[in-house]
């Protein structure tokens, strides 16, 4: 089997949000230490979770970044701890990094894909590790950087300028070397998107399946969330993230990156049944 092939599922699937920092949005500093980062893993995927997303850098608005060298620090002993671990032989572990550095380092520990948020732009040789690793890869749309996307973030159309941006990226990875079976798509809810955005781009996500590439939805707890609810404190965002995500699933989305997996793995498998009905039966008395 190719690394990260089991993500590639016609059904949809859950992808854990791990993150081993001290300041992401909503759980920073709860898995920096590689022992609480490892059995919130095994959380996850005793939970459901078909992948897991580790990352070492926190991308909410405003944040600068992470030297290659503190997320190495931060990822590796969790890498080779989960790869030692029987339980996560199959478990596809995906790096959240726009380095290539890191993403050379994770992928030689045994690491499947590579999630970056600048869909191969801020990092010149990512392109070249991913290729050579015959890995698959995320490549999310972002207008602007972490430290400057949510300042007054504009389109004359989100949809044509999303559209326009993926097929522009599938090229460069393709001219890079990087097979386009190899390509998952991310909208990038949140960066550099309005409220206004974020709510168009999950209502006509459908329009991105004719780019014939799964597509992979991030709206775990997110600001645009409370914004809708009211609700300031992101773990408290739950029921909304799980709302988000099956209306993103009904509209085309294969893959959800969320922290909170029981809740989104049990709201799926009923969104799955109702979005594709098959004869009910009892399950049958001992």
């Amino acid at each position: 089997m190719h690394r990260g092939s089991s993500l590639f599922q016609p059904t949809p699937q859950i992808l854990g949000v791990l993150n081993v920092t001290p300041d992401s949005f909503s759980d920073g500093g709860k898995f920096l230490a590689a022992e609480a980062a490892a059995a919130q893993a095994k959380k996850m995927v005793a939970e459901g979770a078909r992948a897991l997303d580790l990352g070492a850098e926190s991308t909410r608005p405003g944040s600068k970044g992470v030297s290659a060298k503190d997320q190495k620090q931060r990822l590796l002993p969790v890498l080779k701890a989960l790869r030692k671990d029987k339980a996560f032989a199959k478990v596809p572990l995906s790096i959240d990094t726009q380095s290539a550095e890191v993403a050379r380092a994770c992928l030689g520990e045994g690491a499947d894909l590579i999630n970056d948020i600048s869909a191969l732009r801020h990092d010149r040789q990512m392109a070249k590790v991913i290729a050579r690793a015959k890995c698959p890869v995320i490549l999310m749309h972002m207008q602007g950087t972490p430290r400057t996307m949510q300042k007054d973030p504009t389109y004359d159309d989100v949809i044509e300028a999303l559209d326009r941006f993926f097929r522009r990226r599938i090229h460069a990875a393709h001219d890079a070397g990087i097979a386009p079976s190899k390509i998952l798509l991310d909208p990038g809810i949140g960066f550099g998107k309005t409220l206004a955005h974020n709510l168009t781009i999950l209502n006509r996500l459908a329009e991105f399946k004719a780019l014939g590439r799964p597509l992979v939805v991030g709206v775990s707890r997110k600001r645009f969330l409370g914004t809708l609810t009211g609700e300031e404190i992101p773990e408290r965002r739950v029921t909304a993230s799980v709302a988000a995500g099956m209306l993103a699933v009904a509209h085309g989305a294969a893959l959800l990156r969320v922290h909170d997996v029981a809740e989104h793995v049990q709201a799926l498998k009923v969104a799955h049944a109702i979005l594709h009905p098959e004869p009910f039966q009892e399950p049958q008395k001992p």
